[in-house]
């Protein structure tokens, strides 16, 4: 007789509505170190001084290239405008008026000179200010006696803006009552008058002069402030290895200063293309003072009106001053990333 084996059978599981879980985990969310209070104030930070940025100098930069293209005087609305192409660049003799590339007819006549007075001034404040600035920065650091006196007689020209300069330099370059011909005794015809201002062979270097007083300053403030965060360490290994103290500043400390000096260049090439205070001061940048930023006022707010070709010069002197720059930038952050 065949004994049955019982089956028990599969455990029923229970059934549930489908696509109904249980249970559900609550989503978490996502931490935030950030407040509510402290991301509106954050955006605020960003936000205020990106908004300014690009109301008053991106967009007008912008506006300023396409008028350079235009005939506009300033006088009536944006349907005045008038399309002119490159005859604006021709005028200033900066692009060809033929088929030859070798032939430029520029009729604005100021233009060059201008153009070379600004390279005179970069020329001066980076080969003769600026190492100036560097050399009483390298003195000061020394801590020589009563260096807190000559660090804010140093100084004290930065604060003043480059207007006030320029009546400084009046004063001191009058020619009757002016200090300078005072002390040498030159205040009349007779004696080897100097008119330190009014003769365009030496008033564009008498100006020169009384700018580098306050670049100067400038300068010796930034590298006295590199140079009080050189490690001493590297000093002291120079002198061990035998390096006297001129051989010390080359081969250690100066190429350690290399972010000051990018600061330095960038500041120098501003400085000495958007100059204009001093030189409209003295004499309304005329007569041996003339300068880009000073033509660029001339045309756009003078009596000639001429905003389009205001706007061209304006455009010239944004590519000779941003140029110099990028390129020094890139070749500087190139060399630092190998």
């Amino acid at each position: 007789m065949t004994e049955k084996v019982a089956e028990t059978p599969a455990k029923a599981v229970p059934a549930t509505a489908a696509g109904v879980a249980l249970s559900e985990s609550p989503r978490r969310r996502r931490y935030s170190p950030l407040s509510r209070g402290d991301r509106l104030t954050l955006a605020l930070m960003v936000g205020i001084p990106t908004f300014l940025v690009v109301t008053f100098i991106a967009l007008p930069t912008i506006f300023s290239i396409l008028l350079s293209f235009t005939s506009w005087t300033g006088i009536g609305g944006l349907e005045t405008i008038q399309w002119v192409g490159l005859e604006n660049y021709q005028n200033l003799g900066i692009i060809p008026t033929s088929l030859d590339p070798l032939t430029f007819q520029g009729v604005y006549r100021p233009f060059w000179p201008a153009v070379q007075h600004n390279i005179m001034w970069l020329a001066w404040f980076t080969f003769i200010a600026t190492p100036i600035g560097m050399f009483f920065a390298v003195l000061l650091d020394k801590n020589i006696r009563g260096t807190r006196i000559y660090q804010s007689a140093l100084y004290l020209p930065v604060v003043l803006s480059l207007a006030i300069v320029g009546f400084i330099a009046i004063l001191f370059y009058s020619p009757d009552q002016g200090f300078i011909n005072n002390l040498l005794g030159t205040t009349s015809r007779s004696d080897g008058f100097v008119d330190w201002l009014g003769n365009r062979d030496i008033n564009l270097f008498s100006v020169l002069m009384a700018a580098s007083w306050r670049h100067i300053g400038y300068v010796m403030v930034l590298y006295l402030a590199g140079l009080k965060a050189v490690d001493p360490s590297l000093r002291e290994a120079a002198q061990i290895d035998g390096a006297n103290e001129r051989q010390t500043f080359r081969y250690v400390v100066f190429p350690v200063l290399r972010p000051i000096n990018i600061v330095v260049i960038v500041i120098t090439v501003i400085e000495s293309l958007r100059a204009f205070d001093i030189a409209f001061i003295i004499n309304r940048g005329l007569n041996g003072l003339e300068l880009l930023s000073i033509l660029v006022t001339n045309n756009i707010i003078g009596e000639a009106s001429r905003v389009g070709f205001g706007s061209a010069i304006g455009v010239v002197l944004l590519v000779i001053s941003v140029g110099p720059i990028i390129f020094y930038l890139f070749r500087a952050l190139r060399e630092s990333h190998r």
